[in-house]
């Protein structure tokens, strides 16, 4: 019996192994752009890593409290809502959201990480059963030779 199949492995494999597990890191790195637009996402990146910790926001907890006194004292609820809407909330939650997204990102990252081992672990199992099919092959192979060989045995016979 001849071998009628050869595995090839998909050429996206090799790609995987050269490239690794994609991550928020990998795909900012990745961005291209002119002088100016990597110097610009190096300064956002510096300023969201600052202000993106709970340390900032107990800081901007502080600083809000400093006019909470005068919005106290005016006695006009539209200007009490407003220090609570436009500067606490606003000032506040900045950078405990941005503390969220920073977990949310790592999560992601993760997540990228597990699927790319599994992704891995799944290709080698693949290439196991290729393995595995190409013996079968060879079993079936023999066996059909010896079938062939059978039956021109008695198809010979008188």
């Amino acid at each position: 019996m001849t071998d009628s199949y050869e595995y090839v492995q998909h050429p996206r494999a090799a790609e995987r192994v050269h490239h690794g597990a994609p991550t928020v890191r990998k795909a900012a790195d990745a961005m291209a752009g002119s002088r100016v637009a990597r110097f610009n996402r190096r300064v956002g990146l510096g300023i969201t890593t600052s202000v993106g910790t709970m340390w900032c926001a107990y800081v901007f907890v502080l600083i809000t409290l400093v006019s909470l006194p005068a919005a106290l004292s005016s006695g006009q609820p539209i200007i009490i809502i407003s220090w609570i809407a436009q500067t606490f909330l606003q000032l506040v939650l900045l950078p405990v959201i941005i503390v969220g997204q920073n977990i949310q990102a790592a999560a992601a990252d993760a997540r990228s990480a597990a699927t790319y081992a599994d992704a891995g672990a799944i290709l080698e199992e693949a290439k196991n059963i290729q393995t595995h099919l190409k013996s079968q092959d060879a079993a079936i192979g023999v066996l059909l030779d010896k079938t062939l060989a059978l039956e021109k045995a008695v198809a010979a016979r008188p």
